[in-house]
């Protein structure tokens, strides 16, 4: 820019001439900023997507430990009291994920914040890949007294394509081809909305919840990437006031209405839903499960779900299908409950010391390289670094 005005008093332009010039410049400037902008984003999802070599080497030597250590199965049998997994007058959480050590995390900081950790009863449920080790982890730690139980989905023989929409979706060539290769669209849609994890069907077991815990009235899920903080039992005596999900509202002026997760020139969404009603987050929620199977919630999902078969109604993961499914059956938190962000922005200090999860949703994600530095020790502190395993696979 600088050599343009130069060469415009050397060479005597005119007002014309360096308007056409600064007019190229400028968008040439545009255009490398966009690419950057564009290789930053692509850049950024792929380091999100990474699993880091040392959480593998845990996985991996988790699982040869099971197997070759048969007193850790017998010492997880004796923990697991199965009376208590049904206890509905115990304080029930899922999680459903692959990542062990996030997992161990989210029960770690629950145990060590509950004033009473021996009425609360985790239920895992990971994948075929993770399940020895996830087993293995849980047998062989203790966590001040709370009960872990550990599934696998591939145990769920309900959950199949004839009954569950999104698993046909899942399993169809064109829908991975659109999250896998991107050649569908010449590139116009943005990376963010082709993560692989979608196809994960953990990432929407979410909306089974009372098909998994037929015997449970209410339950807490909470994602993998959360922190506990704060004692969590009142959440079990919240009034939902009828309604099936208690969550966070995260609305803020126009932010994070539906208008911005759905697609409103498709008139079924323009017939069903207001534009400018208030988002909310999924990452801590309360279920009431008998209003859940009353209202028959998961078939409203099954009826979006097959609505979307095309992904014309939205197209980013699982909280678009949420915002539908449970509309007009949500009761709005107290914002303390929930505080998100830390996973990809700043939020107020004065928020994260009162909150009582925190959430480090975006791709920031606190066991990875990438993960927002300031934000990590809130993490860290639940990570014994000390345990030889972790030690041995060099996570730090």
């Amino acid at each position: 820019m600088a050599l343009l005005f130069y060469q415009a008093r050397q060479l005597h332009y005119d007002s014309a001439t360096m308007i056409m010039r600064l007019k190229g410049k400028i968008l040439g400037l545009e255009e490398q900023m966009n690419s950057v902008s564009e290789k930053s984003s692509k850049y950024g999802q792929i380091a999100a997507e990474e699993v880091p070599k040392s959480l593998y080497c845990l996985g991996v030597r988790l699982t040869t430990e099971w197997f070759k250590n048969p007193n850790l199965q017998r010492k997880l049998e004796k923990k697991q009291i199965a009376m208590k997994i049904k206890d509905n007058n115990l304080y029930h959480f899922c999680v459903f994920s692959d990542n062990i050590i996030a997992t161990s995390v989210v029960v770690n900081s629950t145990a060590l914040n509950s004033k009473n950790p021996d009425r609360v009863v985790f239920h895992l449920v990971t994948d075929e890949v993770n399940y020895a080790a996830m087993k293995a982890w849980f047998s062989m730690n203790s966590f001040h007294g709370v009960i872990v139980d550990v599934q696998k989905i591939e145990d769920f023989s309900w959950l199949n394509a004839s009954y569950a929409p999104v698993l046909k979706q899942l399993q169809d060539s064109d829908t991975q081809n659109y999250y896998f290769s991107g050649s569908n669209d010449d590139g116009r849609t943005p990376i963010k909305f082709r993560n692989p994890k979608y196809l994960s069907m953990l990432n929407h077991l979410r909306f089974y919840i009372p098909e998994v815990f037929p015997a449970l009235r209410k339950v807490v899920f909470l994602d993998d990437d959360v922190v506990v903080q704060k004692d969590l039992s009142a959440l079990f005596s919240i009034d939902l006031n009828g309604n099936v999900n208690g969550a966070v509202e995260t609305c803020m002026e126009t932010f994070h209405r539906y208008h911005k997760y759905l697609n409103y020139s498709h008139p079924l969404i323009r017939a069903h839903f207001d534009p400018d009603a208030c988002g909310w987050a999924f990452g801590m929620n309360v279920f009431d499960l008998v209003e859940w199977r009353k209202r028959n919630v998961t078939g409203i999902y099954h009826y979006w779900q097959e609505k979307n078969v095309d992904r014309t109604l939205w197209k980013l993961g699982t909280l678009p299908p949420g915002l539908l499914t449970f509309y007009g059956l949500t009761e709005p938190l107290n914002p303390m409950w929930h505080v998100l962000g830390l996973g990809y922005t700043n939020v107020d200090p004065e928020l994260i010391e009162k909150g009582a999860v925190l959430h480090f949703n975006g791709n920031s994600k606190p066991w990875l390289k990438i993960g927002m530095e300031k934000y990590k020790p809130l993490w860290d502190k639940y990570v014994d670094y000390t345990h030889p395993l972790l030690q041995q696979c060099n996570v730090h």
